[in-house]
C-alpha cells in the first residue's frame, strides 16, 4: 500500500498543495537557488555549469511542479490537447505496438517503477521548496 502508485500521487499532489498554500508570493522564488548546496559547488566545480543552471532557480521549480500536479489531475491528454491548439503545425509522435502481452506487462512495470520514482523525488522538490521558501521570508519553525 506505502508504494502504491496511487499512494504516491497522492502524496506529490498533497505536497504541492502544501506547497502552493504556503508560497503566497511566487515571485520572491525568482533567482533564488533550489539548493544551497549545489549553488556552491557550480561556483567551484565545473566552469560552464553555471549556464546550463542559469534557470534552475526556486521559481522554475515552483512552476514545473505545479505544472506536473495539474497534469496528474486532470489528465495528460488535455494538456496534449491544449498544446496542439498551440501548436497544430507538430506531427504526431509514431507509435511502436509490442509483439506480445508479457512484453505489455513488462512494460508496464518499468514505467510504473520509474514513475513511481519520479513522483517520490516530485514530492521531495515540493516539500523543498516549501521549506526553503519559508527560511527566505523567515517563518522558518511555523508549522
Amino acid at each position: 500500500q506505502k508504494n502504491a502508485l496511487f499512494t504516491a500521487m497522492n502524496r506529490f499532489i498533497g505536497a504541492v498543495n502544501n506547497m502552493d498554500q504556503t508560497v503566497m508570493v511566487p515571485s520572491l522564488l525568482r533567482d533564488v537557488p533550489l539548493d544551497q548546496e549545489k549553488e556552491q559547488q557550480k561556483l567551484t566545480n565545473d566552469p560552464g555549469s553555471y549556464l546550463r543552471d542559469a534557470e534552475a532557480d526556486m521559481y522554475s521549480y515552483y512552476s514545473q511542479l505545479k505544472s506536473i500536479r495539474n497534469n496528474i489531475e486532470w489528465g495528460v491528454m488535455r494538456a496534449e490537447e491544449q498544446r496542439r491548439k498551440k501548436d497544430t503545425t507538430a506531427p504526431e509522435p509514431a507509435r511502436t505496438e509490442p509483439e506480445s502481452d508479457m512484453d505489455l506487462e513488462q512494460l508496464l512495470q518499468f514505467h510504473l517503477k520509474g514513475l513511481h520514482g519520479v513522483l517520490s523525488e516530485l514530492t521531495s522538490q515540493a516539500n523543498n521548496l516549501t521549506n526553503r521558501y519559508k527560511q527566505e521570508i523567515g517563518i522558518a519553525g511555523w508549522g
